[in-house]
């Protein structure tokens, strides 16, 4: 996979392993790897966690929205 850049400039990749580890834990994830990517890129809004993570929000669906929490 290459390297993503992220709407804020971070740099993003989303490994094998670490898409199996996202969709072992959370199985309704896993139809949305593309749509996780678009978040990314193209979020609607970047908000900050209290840890300092990024955290990127983008709507995919009339009232459905993906949340994809960035480390830092």
């Amino acid at each position: 996979m290459d390297v993503l850049r992220s709407k804020n400039g971070v740099p993003f990749r989303l490994t094998e392993e670490r898409w199996f580890h996202i969709t072992e834990e959370h199985s309704e994830m896993a139809g949305y790897y593309f749509e996780v990517l678009e978040t990314v890129v193209g979020p609607e809004a970047i908000y900050e966690g209290k840890a300092g993570e990024c955290i990127a929000v983008k709507e995919i669906e009339k009232g459905k929205y993906l949340v994809v929490v960035l480390g830092h």
